[in-house]
Formats: structure tokens, sequence, C-alpha cells
């Protein structure tokens, strides 16, 4: 019975933990370095704590000659997008897959991101780990899809 108990009380924890250590806040990524990525989604997944992808990128990466000049949506953070643009560099790791992590279902919706579908090309920026260490992960800061760009960090101004 005791056995039982403990169980009871130690899988959800066990659960919460493991959960929590998925989920990345702004303060874990490197906000001074902002990365481009760009190329074709996998394994799509609409849901919360935020919608997250698999970004297949192209073969021959390379930053758009426009992208210093794009206009981006103001957005409630205060978020100084001409200066990420201006910034912006490829990542220097050679993964041809990266989890992108978007926003949650309620700002996507704010922002009226139409959902993305597996195999829908795409280009990001955003921010990952400090030296690139640990998994490729891509923290989105501006989504560029269909023609249209969406600020991330926050709802629309």
């Amino acid at each position: 019975m005791l056995h039982r108990r403990s169980l009871v009380l130690v899988l959800p924890a066990a659960w919460i933990a493991t959960g929590a250590q998925a989920h990345h806040g702004w303060s874990s990524f490197d906000l001074a370095r902002p990365i481009y990525l760009e190329g074709r989604a996998a394994k799509v997944a609409w849901r919360n704590p935020h919608a997250e992808l698999e970004l297949e990128l192209r073969t021959s990466l390379t930053l758009p000659a426009d992208l210093a000049s794009r206009r981006v949506p103001a957005q409630a953070a205060n978020v100084d997008g001409a200066a990420l643009l201006k910034a912006a560099v490829l990542p220097t790791r050679t993964d041809r897959r990266w989890q992108v992590e978007l926003a949650p279902l309620t700002r996507m919706d704010a922002w009226k991101v139409p959902p993305i579908k597996d195999g829908d090309t795409l280009a990001v920026l955003g921010f990952t780990f400090a030296g690139e260490k640990g998994d490729a992960i891509l923290r989105v800061e501006y989504l560029f899809v269909g023609g249209q760009v969406y600020g991330l960090r926050s709802a629309p101004a």
C-alpha cells in the first residue's frame, strides 16, 4: 500500500519536472545574436505551451539580400526589429534540422498566423543558446510565412 501511494506522489512530480525542463523561457537564449533559418516544416505540433515544428533547412542557406530592409510589425513588447534584422547571422553549427519554438496558440491567433502544416516553406529569425551549445533549438522572434511577417514575442501592438 505504501509503495502504491509513493508512486502516486512521485510520478506526477517527475512528469512536471520533465515538462518544465522541456520548456525554455527567453532568458535561456542569446538575445544578442539573432539567427536566420529557412526551410521546410516537418513534425508540426500546433499546441500549447507553444506551437513548435522541426525545420529542415535548405541545402544552400544564405541570408536574403533584403533581410535588413524588411518591415516588421510592431509588438506590445519593446523589440527593436530593425536592429535584429541588421544583426542577423546564419548558424555556425551544421545541423540540417532544427527544433523551432513558436508562440503560444493564443498569441498565434492574435497575429492571425494560419496553422503551419508539414511541408510548408517558411523562414524564421530567432535565438538559440549562447555559443550555439546544446540542442539545435531556435526560439522565434519573427516568422516569415506566406508572404507575411509575424512578431511572436508578444501580441500585436
